[in-house]
């Protein structure tokens, strides 16, 4: 893992974009804050033409921002949800949960999902959301299964 951290939007774009030319790479990750003007659509489509060139995963994370015109091939959004409750104390926060929303995909259809760290197994799980978009209660083990 290599991991460099850097002031500016650009500095982040160019590095993410050397990475995807490096063979020894099997995914590059950048995290951008806001909307900077220098991520644009062309920006955005270097990187999807790059990471596409190497076979190479890229996750360009955009922390306090507006959904935006952009090349990406799938387009997520990610909320934190309330905790589940603790086994052995219910005051206390239990494991922790997001709602995780594909909402534009090439690959497949959109969805929303409920994801929960199982601290004990050390793994997330997923269960499908409602179609309401409420999400299930109690201990998130309807509809799990595995991602990692």
């Amino acid at each position: 893992m290599i991991h460099i951290t850097l002031s500016s939007a650009a500095d982040v774009l160019w590095a993410m974009e050397e990475g995807l030319r490096c063979i020894s790479l099997s995914l590059v990750i950048g995290e951008i804050w806001g909307a900077p003007p220098v991520l644009d659509f062309t920006a955005t489509r270097r990187l999807a033409t790059r990471a596409e060139a190497g076979n190479l995963a890229c996750w360009l994370v955009r922390r306090g921002a507006v959904p935006d015109l952009s090349a990406a091939r799938n387009r997520w959004r990610i909320a934190s949800l309330p905790s589940l409750p603790h086994h052995h104390d219910p005051q206390a926060p239990g494991d922790p949960r997001w709602q995780v929303e594909l909402f534009r995909s090439r690959q497949g259809p959109p969805g929303t999902w409920v994801a929960t760290h199982d601290r004990a197994a050390d793994r997330i799980d997923f269960s499908a959301a409602f179609r309401d978009g409420t999400v299930a209660e109690g201990d998130g083990t309807a509809g799990r299964r595995a991602a990692g």
